[in-house]
């Protein structure tokens, strides 16, 4: 039984693969066309791709046989969807019929859960969506095409092209590594996360029920509320506010009137 995996891997070496297929159907899934597998590496988000004619078992075998013959360190687990491309005898069978000690570990995603996947699914859309499109592709020729064209994009994305790696989460701060190639992190590791990355809630969203005001770099203030409509008119400096409430017998700073005025006791 292959035992469904919901937590990330926390893993310090490479080969733990996420793997997942992309189709070429375009507008119909009609008949047999072209495929491709995608695998990625957790540790050093290291990619590879490789085509494949429908989805056939022997085929998604044929073509993990090859991707794991081009990884420059040793295959140690695979984890992937509920389809039935994958949960098979055949895919568990090349896992697991291994000499002692050298088995790959394989697991499998809870149903209708591609967040159990994220790494693989999001580099679905930078590594195969916008480089092959949305096409249709059945013919001999293309399978071709698609063959030499991973080829050349794992050299030049693995060992040429730098990219950062989430390395902590914390609330709405992001640790993350420092560019380097896919090459340089399996040889270096990650390395110190140099990074931080904060979300803040936007200035009008955390004011509250006070009124909500724009600071500009000029100094100036505006508010929603004016009369002029958006954008509002750039207003002159205010004078700095006192802290604190102030008294019964003071006039606030800007108010109208005089201060004689202000001190009138009310009448009864």
């Amino acid at each position: 039984m292959i035992p469904i995996k919901t937590d990330q891997w926390d893993v310090t070496k490479p080969g733990y693969q996420e793997i997942d297929l992309v189709s070429h159907a375009g507008a119909s899934a009609a008949g047999e066309f072209l495929q491709t597998l995608d695998c990625v590496d957790i540790q050093t988000t290291w990619v590879e791709r490789q085509a494949v004619r429908g989805k056939s078992r022997h085929a998604v075998v044929q073509a993990m046989t090859t991707i794991e013959q081009q990884l420059p360190f040793l295959l140690r687990g695979v984890d992937s969807d509920n389809g039935s491309e994958f949960i098979n005898h055949h895919l568990w069978a090349f896992c697991q019929d291994r000499p002692s000690g050298q088995q790959v570990q394989f697991t499998r995603s809870r149903p209708d859960k591609k967040g159990d996947n994220a790494h693989v699914e999001q580099k679905n859309w930078t590594h195969v969506r916008k480089l092959v499109g949305w096409e249709r592709y059945d013919t001999e020729a293309a399978f071709t095409v698609l063959i030499s064209l991973y080829a050349d994009l794992r050299l030049f994305q693995n060992l040429f092209q730098p990219s950062m790696k989430l390395i902590r989460r914390c609330g709405w701060a992001r640790g993350c590594s420092a560019a380097m190639t896919r090459h340089r992190r399996r040889s270096s590791g990650c390395g110190p996360a140099r990074k931080r990355i904060r979300r803040r809630w936007p200035r009008w969203r955390r004011c509250g029920r006070r009124p909500i005001r724009l600071c500009f770099r000029s100094g100036l203030t505006a508010t929603w509320s004016d009369s002029g409509g958006w954008p509002p008119e750039p207003r002159a400096p205010r004078a700095k506010r006192l802290r604190g409430r102030p008294s019964r017998g003071r006039a606030r700073p800007g108010a109208g009137g005089s201060s004689a005025a202000a001190s009138t006791p009310r009448s009864q």
